[in-house]
């Protein structure tokens, strides 16, 4: 089972980065507001929690681990934010695919022992990000995952190769 010492400083942070890139595809796939907004991260949020302590995959709960300190969320945090300086709104979910696919890449070529269940964690965050912004008003009405939200989720599945 792959550890952080199995991946360069740079590899790290991509997969660090790559949980909340799997959350933040989906909300700028179909930006609602505010409210939804934080429905979204809470969930990422929760998800990020449990793996910590549930998952059975070891570079899931190390990268889990790593984004519940400080510094590994900062590192994470600041890497998206820079991924996304000066982009257009329309070209956000574009960015976090790409991102997606590089940390694909890395774990299918540096834990290919993980890279299915990493791959698929990914995929499982962005399914409930999805599934947190429906829901209309307070949670009545509307659709619980847009069609936007269905094709990005689709392209996210696509990019990991699961």
């Amino acid at each position: 089972m792959a550890t952080k010492s199995d991946f360069t400083a740079d590899e790290w942070k991509t997969l660090l980065e790559s949980p909340l890139l799997a959350g933040f595809a989906i909300t700028a796939a179909d930006p609602i507001g505010f409210f939804t907004t934080i429905r979204e991260g809470w969930a990422e949020a929760k998800e990020l929690a449990a793996a910590k302590t549930t998952a059975s995959d070891e570079l899931i709960k190390a990268v889990a681990e790593d984004l519940l300190t400080s510094e590994g969320r900062t590192a994470a945090r600041d890497g998206v934010k820079a991924l996304v300086a000066g982009a257009q709104i329309s070209e956000l979910k574009g960015k976090a695919l790409g991102e997606l696919k590089r940390a694909a890449a890395i774990v299918d070529a540096k834990a290919p022992g993980d890279a299915a269940a990493f791959k698929t964690w990914l995929g499982h965050i962005s399914q409930l990000v999805a599934e947190a912004a429906g829901g209309g008003f307070l949670g009545f009405g509307g659709v619980q995952v847009s069609d936007n939200e269905k094709a990005t989720l689709a392209e996210i599945h696509g990019v990991l190769g699961v």
